[in-house]
């Protein structure tokens, strides 16, 4: 009878009981539909809102520097490569199709410029690696010195297109240069290195191998100190020499890293610039008074800044460009035929 009095004075107390649950409970069940305010809630979704947000605002000054110098730029390129546009008068602009690329196919400037390039390239960047695999196999010997040697190598590297290009006109200088100077030495006559077609395209891929030799020897000795000794130690309790390693643990180990660095030179001398053009003085931009060594670089910017005609030569931009698209295209061939082997 008492607590039937109760539960009768007091219904509420007799619905919490019959439910089961607390009065604490029944106050969470019913704020469950409404969210919570107070700094914590603010707190959390700013938290929230900063995960989300932060890596995209981290990125996004690469990709506004990228669109605004890379991005815009090679579109416009591209609009302009299919107009009759002249640098005097930017204004005036007239459809073109693909009458630009087809005068540079038909054109024997072009064809020119593009053997020299290529020529350039082989000649430069051959040697340059040989040269620097040679050093970095060097250095990854504990050779006395070494951490001077490596400040030396990466010199030139520092050094200004113009300064480097500037040296190397006064030493393949026709008079009292010290090439023509050693080659008299040992009975040899003088050559007009800027006039001679072969001369003149050696002398430019001296400039580029000196600059770029260090750099790649930097590269090549990070990845042989990368390869692990138990190589070498293994080759050496057969019997293998140091030139037999060097061939047949450090070179195969090296394959993707001779690789990159193919593929970047590759590059570099397809946009071949500063150092032919410094290297002809006043007829740097024409690559000599017969076109002898005029690049890709330099024939778009004879078209574009000399003559005047910006839709050839964003058309020459835009070839180069897609000479560039093939190399990585080759590239990625042989890294994944690379892969696949090993």
């Amino acid at each position: 009878m008492t607590s039937s009095k109760q539960a009768l004075a007091d219904p509420a107390s007799s619905a919490e009981a019959a439910s089961g649950s607390q009065p604490g409970a029944a106050r969470g069940a019913r704020g469950r539909g409404t969210p919570a305010q107070g700094p914590d809630s603010w707190r959390s979704r700013f938290y929230r809102w900063d995960m989300k947000a932060s890596p995209y605002v981290f990125i996004a000054p690469f990709f506004i520097i990228f669109g605004a110098f890379s991005l815009i730029p090679l579109l416009y390129t591209a609009w302009y490569s299919l107009h009759n546009v002249q640098l005097s008068a930017l204004d005036h602009q007239t459809w073109a199709g693909l009458d630009n690329y087809r005068n540079l196919l038909s054109s024997d400037f072009f064809w020119n410029a593009l053997k020299n390039t290529f020529t350039i390239g082989v000649l430069a960047t051959v040697p340059q690696l040989m040269a620097a695999l040679w050093l970095a196999h060097l250095l990854n010997y504990h050779l006395r010195g070494s951490t001077v040697w490596r400040v030396v190598m990466l010199t030139p590297y520092a050094t200004s297109v113009a300064a480097a290009t500037l040296v190397f006109t006064l030493l393949y200088s026709w008079d009292g240069g010290m090439v023509n100077w050693f080659l008299d030495f040992f009975g040899i006559d003088a050559i007009n290195w800027r006039e001679s077609d072969v001369g003149s395209q050696f002398a430019v891929s001296s400039i580029v191998i000196w600059r770029w030799t260090g750099y790649n020897a930097l590269i090549y000795l990070a990845a042989m100190q990368a390869i692990p000794s138990d190589l070498y130690e293994s080759a050496a309790i057969d019997g293998a020499n140091r030139w037999q390693q060097f061939l047949h643990v450090t070179v195969p180990q090296l394959r993707p890293t001779i690789l990159f660095t193919v593929v970047v030179s590759t590059i570099g001398a397809t946009q071949l610039f500063g150092e032919p053009l410094l290297f002809g003085g006043v007829s740097g931009s024409k690559g000599g008074s017969e076109h002898q060594y005029q690049t890709l670089g330099l024939y778009m910017y004879d078209q574009g800044w000399i003559i005047g005609n910006l839709g050839k030569a964003s058309a020459i931009a835009w070839s180069m460009f897609l000479i560039l698209l093939i190399v990585a295209v080759i590239n990625l061939l042989l890294t994944r035929r690379l892969r696949k082997s090993q």
